[in-house]
C-alpha cells in the first residue's frame, strides 16, 4: 500500500460558489488507485468565512500536507501550477433587478463613450476637411452635402470594427480569440500574479 504515486494539477486560479472548497475544485489529479483518488478529491482545503475576505492563496506544499495527512501511503508529485488563487463568488449576492441595472448602465457608458471618442478623433484630425480636399481634387467641384467618401468611410469603419472584434450581433466570425477576450486574459493573469505576490508579503499565503 505504500509509494502510490497521485499527480497533482492545480489552475492558477479558480472560482468556487460555495464557502467550503474541496481538492477537487482547484483542479485535477490522477493516482492508480482510484479509491485514493476518491478520498482526495472529497478532501476540504478551505472554508470561506461569512464576512471574511472573498480571497485565498494557497501554495501547492500545504496542499501536499494536507493530502498526505489524508492518505499517509502516497507520494505526490505536483505537475501544476505552485501556487492557487482561491475566489468565492457569492451567486446570489448578484441577482436581481440591481444587476441588469449594472449591465445597462455599462451598455450605454460603452455606446455614448466610443461614440465620443470616434467624434472626437475626427474633429481632431479634421475629418471632414480632409474628405472635402479629397472630393474637390478627383470631381473638381465643391462637394454638396453628404458625398460619397464619408458613405464609404461610415460604413468601412462599422465593418472594420467588427472584423477586428470577431464579433457580429452573437456570433463568432473565425475560431480565433478576440483582441478584447486576449486582453482581458493578460489582464487576469497579471491580477493574479500581483494578488499572489501581494498574499505572500503580507503573510497570508496558505503554506506548509
Amino acid at each position: 500500500m505504500t509509494g502510490k504515486t497521485v499527480y497533482l494539477k492545480c489552475d492558477r486560479s479558480v472560482e468556487v460558489r460555495s464557502k467550503d472548497v474541496f481538492l477537487k475544485d482547484l483542479g485535477s489529479l490522477w493516482c492508480m488507485d482510484k479509491s485514493v483518488c476518491s478520498r482526495l478529491t472529497n478532501l476540504k482545503v478551505h472554508h470561506f468565512q461569512k464576512d471574511g475576505t472573498k480571497r485565498c492563496v494557497i501554495s501547492c506544499l500545504k496542499l501536499v500536507e494536507m493530502m498526505e495527512k489524508c492518505c499517509p501511503e502516497i507520494c505526490v508529485e505536483v505537475v501544476g501550477e505552485p501556487d492557487v488563487l482561491i475566489e468565492w463568488v457569492d451567486v446570489n449576492k448578484h441577482k436581481g433587478p440591481g444587476q441588469w441595472l449594472k449591465v445597462v448602465m455599462v451598455c450605454l457608458v460603452s455606446f455614448f463613450g466610443t461614440a465620443f471618442t470616434i467624434m472626437a478623433y475626427h474633429n481632431d484630425v479634421g475629418i471632414n476637411e480632409v474628405f472635402s480636399e479629397v472630393y474637390r481634387m478627383v470631381m473638381n467641384r465643391e462637394p454638396q452635402g453628404v458625398n460619397p467618401l464619408e458613405i464609404s468611410y461610415s460604413i468601412g469603419l462599422a465593418a472594420g470594427i467588427i472584423v477586428f472584434f470577431n464579433h457580429i450581433g452573437g456570433k463568432r466570425l473565425t475560431k480565433d480569440p478576440t483582441p478584447i477576450e486576449v486582453a482581458m486574459r493578460n489582464y487576469e493573469e497579471d491580477v493574479d500574479m500581483a494578488l499572489m505576490e501581494l498574499a505572500s508579503r503580507k503573510g497570508k499565503e496558505e503554506d506548509v
